[in-house]
């Protein structure tokens, strides 16, 4: 079973991104954390996502689409990156979510993944 762990940083977490000084000590445990999920054979895929400002939200307008600048929601945290495991259930997919690196300025949100009518 698929999950996603959604993860949400504020500001200041996107800023430590892009100071050199700040950045190993930002990277390397996530680094760790994800040779942890690939050792264990639950790792399906992921993605870091760049600073908020460079997002594009796109909304209908009648039968089309209207592009505006992003993020899609002005709040003090923005996602900062997607991790997709496959676990058996929910809690080990909790487990998981626990060992990401812990930070102030961080949240997780964990979501089960939908599975496709043709599974």
């Amino acid at each position: 079973m698929n999950f996603s762990i959604l993860i949400h940083e504020t500001a200041e977490v996107f800023a430590r991104r892009d100071d050199p000084a700040q950045r190993p000590g930002l990277y390397a445990p996530i680094g760790a954390y994800l040779q942890a999920l690939r050792e264990a054979g639950v790792f399906v895929g992921g993605a870091g996502l760049e600073a908020p400002p460079t997002a594009s939200v796109l909304s209908t307008a009648g039968s089309g689409w209207k592009v505006q600048d992003g993020p899609f929601a002005d709040t003090k945290e923005q996602l900062g990156g997607i991790i997709i495991i496959d676990v058996p259930d929910r809690e080990r997919a909790l487990e998981w979510a626990k060992r990401f690196p812990a930070m102030p300025g961080r949240k997780l949100e964990l979501r089960a993944n939908l599975v496709p009518p043709h599974a």
